[in-house]
């Protein structure tokens, strides 16, 4: 069966300029999460958007349970739509988990790549105390995923308020929760499980493109001490800590991470 990239992965294209911009969205989420932000690089950059496989309006019959148990599954799919649109020299911007898989595909293959955005990264999830602390105990993930197994809708609602803060704009965790809930729970699950039980800490000893990240304030997924982790042992990285709360801030305050991104493209 000839797999069409674009099609699998619902891709889109726009914007006026040459140099491309990739857009990755984050665990529970889609392409629709950026479009607060993508106006602001329309005229001057290729803008590529995609949904992993079973997310967004992506085809999920293509969903392989083995191929997508680990990240390594999604950064293939991220070099393929690179490939097929035969990008080169890429501004890779990754939400979240995306953020790992954006590097990992740049560990693969680099010259698609030359720079990534790392928005609310982690490299790693779960404690490892008392060398690294990364948020959550082991437990923690375990309670998480069985309350995704037994309560798939009560998990949304619990979570979406959390990871968003801003609680004065409760449409945006109102929004979160409806996509969370609009995912095929079992997909969902195991997404959740491969992010959360991640570890990408060796990987970057690997990683060799310039990248930004940004760290949020008050984010219930990738405190602070994850950030200066991530900027220690990432070469070649830029640590800039924002005003914004929570764990989007593409969508709770895309004025402020668009400024970031942008003063950091101007750098060469």
């Amino acid at each position: 069966m000839t797999i069409d990239v674009l099609v699998r992965n619902n891709v889109k294209v726009l914007g006026k300029g040459e140099q491309p911009i990739v857009f990755a969205h984050g665990f529970g989420c889609d392409q629709d999460m950026w479009r607060y932000i993508v106006p602001y690089f329309e005229e001057n950059y290729r803008i590529i958007l995609f949904d992993y496989v079973g997310s967004g309006e992506s085809q999920v019959e293509y969903y392989n349970s083995d191929k997508y148990s680990d990240l390594q599954g999604y950064a293939q799919d991220v070099l393929e739509i690179m490939d097929t649109l035969n990008l080169r020299n890429a501004i890779f911007v990754g939400h979240s988990v995306s953020s790992m898989i954006g590097m990992l595909a740049s560990i693969r293959d680099s010259k698609y790549f030359e720079r990534i955005i790392m928005i609310g990264p982690s490299p790693r999830y779960v404690n490892d105390l008392p060398d690294y602390y990364g948020g959550f105990d082991k437990r923690d993930i375990d309670e998480l995923l069985h309350m995704m197994e037994m309560n798939f809708i009560g998990w949304a609602s619990y979570l979406a308020p959390i990871v968003m803060k801003n609680p004065e704009r409760q449409e945006l965790a109102e929004e979160l929760e409806k996509t969370f809930c609009s995912r095929i729970p079992s997909i969902a699950r195991q997404f959740a499980e491969v992010t959360f039980l991640s570890d990408c800490r060796e990987d970057l000893l690997l990683a060799s493109v310039p990248t930004l990240i940004l760290q949020c304030s008050d984010d219930s997924i990738a405190p602070i001490e994850v950030g200066d982790y991530l900027h220690a042992h990432l070469k070649n990285s830029t640590l800039q800590h924002m005003s914004a709360k929570g764990h989007y801030p593409h969508l709770s305050h895309p004025e402020e991470t668009t400024q970031w991104i942008k003063e950091y493209l101007a750098t060469k």
